[in-house]
């Protein structure tokens, strides 16, 4: 896999940092601003989509039903 939690945390890491740099001012601020609110929210549905397929495994490996189908498309 190319791209990992890990991954994600080191983007949203570095994002910060950048935000963090007190010599980023005026246009060059908000447009950090800006891209900083994108990476939010896409990582944001990235955790949500590995919760949703966690769940489904748990859901999957459930001892009181191992019989239990998974929908494909929430198969990991």
């Amino acid at each position: 896999m190319r791209n990992t939690l890990g991954d994600l945390n080191n983007h949203l890491f570095a994002q910060l940092e950048r935000l963090s740099d007190e010599e980023i001012t005026g246009k060059k601020l908000q447009e950090e601003i800006d891209r900083a609110r994108s990476i939010s929210g896409v990582a944001s549905r990235i955790i949500d989509t590995g919760n949703l397929v966690l769940s489904a495994k748990r859901l999957q490996n459930d001892q009181l039903n191992p019989d239990v189908k998974i929908p494909k498309m929430l198969e990991g």
